[in-house]
């Protein structure tokens, strides 16, 4: 089975390209840089229980929804 981290990255990802926004659109509706949300999808960087409220909030989910499936 993949890791956690793994899992999140590929479903942050998908939840991005289904709202059609690019790495940098959402890394702007973030706040955050480019390079951070690269990361994140890419699984080597693991955000903060913040960052990933601002996640959910960015693609108009709730953090519970956010993880749903993995």
């Amino acid at each position: 089975m993949k890791s956690l981290s793994i899992r999140f990255s590929e479903r942050l990802r998908e939840l991005r390209k289904e709202r059609a926004l690019s790495q940098e659109e959402f890394a702007a509706a973030c706040g955050f840089d480019r390079t951070y949300v690269s990361g994140m999808e890419r699984g080597v960087r693991n955000p903060s229980l913040a960052a990933i409220e601002t996640l959910a909030a960015a693609l108009g989910l709730s953090v519970g929804d956010l993880f749903k499936g993995l």
